[in-house]
């Protein structure tokens, strides 16, 4: 079966590497990856711990599905107590990484401590040692990999590091592998900074075994199948990716645009899919490259991108020459909608800079929609900013600053504080879109409702990816519901949480879910683990999952009140498009969410649940 039953734990303190035997009781309950971790983190971290403490703990885990046949097998996670937001962090990823730590022969590394001076962890299969990073420590990820790569001699490793973003303490510093892949939310790659840990390069030849091995490749043949026939999984995503949606959301009224001041944006056009496919003047070659995909993936979604170099002036410089990993949709919304910048060029350099650096380009855009709102109020000047014109639309300051932030240098420093700190420093408290701390995704909550409640009671803080409900109210997956009504979302936000959790526990990408359901998941972690796996199991699993995470927020001093969201969106009613004189109706979903949830009206799971939970 394809849990490797062995977890390597490393004290950085002590220098030390030692294998210990999985807790399978664990298992059992929380399947891998997000759950399996959080329970071990949840049973070794107070609550109440400083994410930069030597006393916080950083695990990378995989799940028992990942580095198989499955599709979509190559996602592995982050989970530590966020730098940006003090709650609890899981950040999910996929490239190749997580794949060879699996075929390593490790279901999760658990680091512990703080190492002395910079040390990178080297894995080949049941070989781990830590060795010296300090020739690596101020260069960026793609050096990093580089430099890996040679100290190695072998081009095979896979590896997963921080930037210069992660050293110089941003505080939504990301954790990137394979150059473009990337755990990016919360500031887990400020964690692993704080510990001096500069990287982990890993070589895994050891191969899977599942279970069942008849009964799992017809389960994965039936749902590669259902993947390519599907039109989201099978066509849209694979020929825009991701940025097929910017035009859609757009007319949907719900596209947060300089600061969610607007919910349109008249530039949306420029920086969407369909920009990215069509041929420039200058030269005749479009940005967009050519699709890729991660370990196992069918959908292919990934872009890979090419700058013109006589476009932009700073696209200038020989290092973004290349072909790299392109735009995908929370980057250019981030980027672009939410600093009303339309210049595609200048959004993918500052992609790369994201890349490169290792920032978390959707708190990284937002922070500075923020500080361009208060530019324009005069609450930030030319004096803090060193002379920048912090203007929205403003390209050429766009590109300045991201620089400056993943350097950490100049009004970049404060940028990296996030908009929460940030706006507060300058006076201006409400004029931070986020909630928890951490800065919502490109779906106002105004025109899409559902997502409103998703981002207020997200328990790693504002976050599309723990419960997509735009498949549902936009797009119609699994079934067509009003974005425009705040009705039956709270059983509808429920459901996607719960099931959520279940396929980032598995080890496979959350885009299956909009052709994949949990009956047709569950007959895969039927196949590849003992024991009877259905889909009600899997539900019960991302149930207790959600609420693991809930009540170690609740135990670090979250409570009801942070269940909230920014007052422009539940008091400033959108001006244009389908949601017109909306506002959030936030305070009508609550009240059911928790009911649901079978919580206390104060949002504490009860007694009862805990129980039914086995919590």
């Amino acid at each position: 079966m394809s849990w490797t039953q062995k977890v390597l734990r490393v004290n950085l303190t002590n220098g030390t590497c030692q294998s210990e035997p999985l807790n399978m009781e664990w298992a059992k309950k929380y399947l891998g990856s997000r759950g399996l971790a959080t329970k071990y983190y949840t049973e070794e971290c107070d609550p109440k711990v400083d994410p930069l403490s030597a006393d916080n703990k950083l695990i990378f885990a995989t799940g028992p599905l990942t580095g198989t046949a499955a599709p979509t097998s190559g996602r592995w996670t982050v989970i530590t107590k966020g730098a940006l937001t003090n709650a609890i962090a899981c950040s999910n990823s996929g490239g190749f990484f997580g794949a060879e730590l699996k075929n390593a022969g490790w279901d999760m590394v658990i680091f512990e401590g703080k190492s002395a001076s910079p040390v990178y962890l080297d894995i080949t299969n049941d070989q781990a040692e830590l060795k010296d990073a300090s020739a690596m420590w101020g260069k960026s990820v793609w050096d990093t990999e580089d430099m890996l790569r040679a100290a190695r001699g072998d081009n095979d490793i896979r590896c997963a590091s921080i930037g210069q973003a992660g050293e110089n303490g941003n505080l939504y510093a990301a954790i990137v592998n394979d150059k473009d892949r990337a755990a990016g939310r919360s500031g887990v790659g400020t964690v692993m900074g704080s510990k001096n840990l500069k990287a982990v390069a890993c070589r895994g030849t050891q191969g899977i075994q599942v279970s069942d091995p008849m009964k799992f490749m017809q389960a994965t043949g039936a749902c590669n199948q259902i993947l390519a026939d599907n039109p989201v999984t099978g066509e849209g995503l694979p020929t825009y990716g991701t940025q097929v949606l910017m035009n859609v959301i757009n007319e949907t009224g719900a596209l947060p645009t300089r600061n969610g001041t607007e919910v349109q944006f008249e530039g949306a056009a420029d920086i969407g899919g369909e920009a990215m496919t069509t041929p420039r003047e200058s030269d005749g070659k479009a940005n967009l490259v050519s699709n890729a995909a991660c370990f196992g993936c069918p959908i292919s979604c990934q872009r890979r991108s090419q700058m013109d170099p006589n476009h932009f002036s700073v696209a200038g410089e020989p290092k973004y020459h290349g072909v790299e990993g392109g735009l995908e949709y929370e980057n250019a919304w981030s980027l672009g909608a939410a600093t009303g910048v339309n210049d595609l060029e200048a959004l993918t350099y500052c992609n790369y800079i994201c890349n490169e650096y290792g920032m978390d380009p959707i708190t990284l855009g937002t922070t500075i929609g923020a500080a361009m709102e208060m530019f324009q109020i005069g609450a930030i000047t030319t004096e803090n900013t060193g002379g920048i014109q912090l203007e929205f639309g403003n390209a050429e300051a766009l590109c300045k600053i991201c620089d400056m932030t993943g350097l950490g240098e100049g009004f970049g420093k404060e940028i990296g504080l996030g908009s929460k700190r940030l706006c507060e420093k300058y006076g201006h408290p409400e004029l931070s879109m986020s909630v928890k701390g951490q800065e919502f995704p490109a779906y106002d909550p105004r025109g899409i409702q559902g997502m409103g409640l998703t981002y207020a009671t997200s328990n790693r803080g504002a976050c599309h990816l723990r419960s997509y409900t735009v498949a549902s109210e936009v797009l119609g997956i699994p079934e067509k519901t009003d974005p425009l009504t705040p009705d039956g979302k709270a059983g509808l936000v429920k459901a996607f949480q719960d099931a959520t959790a279940a396929f980032d526990a598995a080890g496979i990408c959350i885009f299956t879910s909009f052709a994949l359901t949990l009956d047709d998941v569950a007959p895969m972690i039927d196949g590849d683990l003992e024991g009877d796996w259905s889909s009600e199991t899997l539900m019960e699993v991302g149930e207790r999952i959600w609420n693991l995470e809930r009540k170690f927020n609740m135990d670090a001093g979250f409570t009801a009140a942070d269940d909230t969201l920014p007052q422009r969106l539940l008091k400033d009613a959108a001006k244009t498009g389908p949601a017109e004189g909306k506002v959030s109706e936030l305070g009508k979903m609550l009240p059911e969410y928790y009911e649901l949830r079978g919580w206390t009206p104060d949002g504490v799971p009860s007694n009862e649940t805990l129980s039914r939970l086995d919590l």
